[in-house]
């Protein structure tokens, strides 16, 4: 079976439960500081049931509800919470999926658990983060994704042979994914209303009508996925980390400190999919609406060691320095993959089985069990990144 986990009105919860004051109030979450001049990145269920929702201009969510509570987007929070989850996720299958930010797939084809699995997780994430997650569970991708939104929020859906087509026949052929607008409007003109209705199709009527898009949709429907869960498909094409800072600073010593974290967490990812970079790009944001500006730079021999990765930052930012500009924000990314190759040098070979024995006990301990000397001046504990 595959697991689809669907994180229910992400931003906006996990703002919620940051701030208890916002709890049971519509809330919309800004792209932009600008409450007037942004677009509703993300609005809690209390704003949905308004009729607000992702996409909205916020001058139209306002109109709906005046009333409604306003916070810009903190990328970072919702960062940490997207990869503390994926990180759990582990505990239960050794190649979790990223599908989005917010959303996660794991393949439990191999076992029998899977209702067990899937209370496990939601009661972390709700002791965790104080945050709800509603779960798909059905034997391929596409259908496992619909039925994670059918008892939002909050809820477990789980489609098998007996319910299958009692619950096609009930959901619009909206709710696939891979239904956009015009396929939509192209489904209605042939008598397709209802998953059920395209269910009923032959695979010769959906090829003819819609090729490969339709060929998929039999297929997936009709419980043989042409969505394998794949790890060279899912591969990343970079993988990054960034942090608001709560006020612009200048001060260089500081700057640094926060691009050894974010190296530090970019190099973890990469040994945990197996990855070395060659290409490592330095993103940094000079005001309050986080228009950000990118150097990059490509190295010879690539890597996924924290330190070489901070000193290949900090060369790039170094170069930028001498402008003294004051930076709001800044990310660390690396990109340009390989799999990582054994150096034949002793003292490299060293700093690369350290790096994954801290892995080993930080996944054991905690995170940032054993952290650099370097990051304690800005890591607390008790703080979340």
């Amino acid at each position: 079976m595959i697991l689809h986990i669907d994180m229910d009105a992400f931003f906006a919860s996990i703002e919620q439960a940051v701030n208890p004051n916002l709890k049971g109030k519509p809330l919309i979450v800004g792209s932009r500081g600008n409450k007037n001049h942004t677009v509703v990145c993300a609005a809690s269920y209390e704003a949905k049931r308004l009729g607000i929702d992702s996409g909205m201009p916020t001058k139209q969510a306002f109109l709906i509800c005046p009333q409604a509570e306003f916070i810009a987007a903190d990328s970072a929070k919702y960062v940490y919470t997207s990869e503390a989850i994926f990180e759990m996720l582990y505990r239960f299958d050794p190649n979790p999926q990223y599908v989005s930010i917010d959303e996660f797939q794991l393949d439990l084809r191999d076992s029998k658990e899977y209702v067990k699995i899937c209370k496990s997780i939601r009661d972390w994430v709700t002791k965790k983060f104080n945050i709800t997650c509603s779960i798909g569970i059905a034997k391929n991708c596409l259908l496992a994704k619909l039925a994670s939104k059918l008892n939002k929020p909050d809820g477990v859906c789980i489609l098998d042979k007996k319910n299958l087509k009692p619950t096609l026949k009930a959901v619009n052929v909206s709710k696939l994914t891979g239904v956009g607008k015009a396929t939509l409007e192209q489904l209605n003109n042939l008598g397709i209303y209802t998953c059920l209705d395209l269910y009923n199709k032959d695979q010769g009527f959906l090829n003819t009508h819609f090729g490969k898009v339709g060929f998929n949709l039999f297929w997936s429907l009709h419980g043989l996925d042409s969505f394998e869960l794949n790890p060279q498909v899912n591969q990343p094409k970079s993988i990054g980390h960034s942090y608001t800072l709560n006020r612009a600073t200048n001060n260089q010593e500081l700057i640094l400190d926060w691009i050894r974290l974010l190296s530090e967490m970019v190099s973890v990812r990469l040994r945990k999919n197996n990855l070395s970079a060659k290409t490592i790009s330095f993103w940094y944001s000079k005001d309050k609406d986080f228009k950000g500006i990118t150097r990059q730079k490509t190295f010879q021999i690539p890597t996924n060691n924290g330190q070489d990765i901070y000193e290949r930052t900090a060369r790039i930012w170094l170069k930028i320095a001498p402008n003294r500009p004051f930076l709001r924000a800044l990310g660390v990314s690396a990109s340009l993959f390989e799999e990582p190759q054994k150096s034949l040098l002793k003292e490299i070979q060293r700093r690369e089985d350290l790096a994954y024995l801290m892995d080993k006990i930080n996944q054991k301990y905690g995170d940032w069990t054993l952290l650099p000397a370097q990051l304690i001046k800005i890591y607390n504990p008790g703080k979340t990144i």
